[in-house]
């Protein structure tokens, strides 16, 4: 049975496989964890130390030498989307209840779900759409995406924003794993390899746990406006990215287009959140769930609406395999 194979031609497949299996699990038996206990237990309910596990190896594959027009490159796609979250923080925060919203069609919809969604690209999608209609450098610039992954960013954008408050010691905790991983990488060439191996490998195994943190009504429930989400996604960070990709970073948009997606990561932000700051639980199940319904919706549209850009600028597609993969290896 090719069950990878079928998984891969799932948008982000790989995270939300796992966690729709998770939460079937969770929807149909939410003890089962506690029943079986043990080693059954810590998968079923693991998302933290797997995720820990997850962000030091993340931290570990990034390299911190590049060549400058990469760094141009994914230094302006990354800070352009985490300032647009800022931005849709701040003001979505005078608008949005602190608990969320809880009725009427935007039930569900929360100031931690817009900055999940909006606050990481999905580096693997771009890196592939960039192989077809850009150049090297700019497949190159998912090097410095992995920065945004895990709940750093989305902590910082909620802290400087005045949604919330971190404890410097949880603020030090949360990136710890993260940095010893990115200086561990960086001293040794062999532990980088060896470590960056797990990223990928880690992710069903965090995205099941995820999984049985929701339960499938509220993912039929938050069905419509996730899709809503995720086109607000690739319009709201899609312009200002277009815009810097063409003034800063030296492009035609066409990165920038290719760069406003929601990571496959991003679904397991709201979750992390909460277990450091209890306010968010509340809205932590739903705002899980919108992100997720965004990852698919922005994976479908982003490849169609950067291949339909990139016509217009007259990119001609062009495979770059085998330099795209040169550079995956080094970063």
């Amino acid at each position: 049975m090719k069950i990878k194979q079928a998984i891969d031609k799932i948008p982000g497949g790989l995270m939300l496989v796992p966690l729709f299996l998770g939460a079937i699990c969770h929807t149909l038996s939410p003890g089962a964890g506690k029943y079986f206990g043990s080693f059954t237990n810590g998968l079923i309910t693991g998302t933290v130390p797997i995720l820990a596990v997850w962000f030091f190896c993340m931290g570990a594959s990034i390299q911190l030498s590049a060549t400058g027009t990469v760094l141009r490159k994914s230094g302006t796609l990354v800070i352009t989307k985490i300032a647009t979250a800022w931005v849709v923080a701040a003001i979505a925060s005078q608008f949005i209840p602190e608990y969320g919203v809880e009725v009427g069609f935007f039930a569900g919809m929360s100031t931690l779900a817009l900055v999940a969604a909006m606050d990481m690209t999905n580096g693997g999608l771009y890196a592939s759409i960039m192989q077809q209609y850009g150049s090297k450098e700019e497949a190159g610039a998912f090097v410095l995406m992995s920065v945004e992954s895990g709940p750093l960013m989305t902590m910082i954008i909620l802290g400087t924003a005045g949604i919330a408050s971190f404890e410097p010691q949880v603020f030090v905790g949360a990136v710890l794993p993260f940095l010893i991983g990115f200086a561990l990488g960086n001293l040794d060439p062999e532990l980088r390899e060896f470590f960056s191996k797990a990223v990928h490998t880690l992710i069903p195994f965090f995205a099941f746990a995820l999984g049985n943190t929701i339960n499938l009504g509220v993912i039929l429930e938050t069905g419509l406006l996730g899709i809503l989400l995720g086109v607000g996604v690739i319009i709201i960070t899609g312009i200002p990215l277009i815009i810097a990709d063409k003034f800063i970073g030296g492009g035609n948009g066409t990165a920038g287009v290719a760069a406003s997606s929601t990571a496959g990561a991003a679904v397991a932000t709201p979750v992390l959140i909460a277990e450091m700051l209890p306010q968010f639980k509340p809205v932590a199940p739903a705002a899980t769930a919108l992100v997720a319904t965004s990852v698919i919706v922005t994976s479908v549209l982003v490849p169609i609406i950067t291949a339909m850009w990139a016509k217009r600028m007259g990119n001609k597609p062009a495979v770059r395999e085998t330099e795209t993969a040169g550079l995956a290896e080094k970063a």
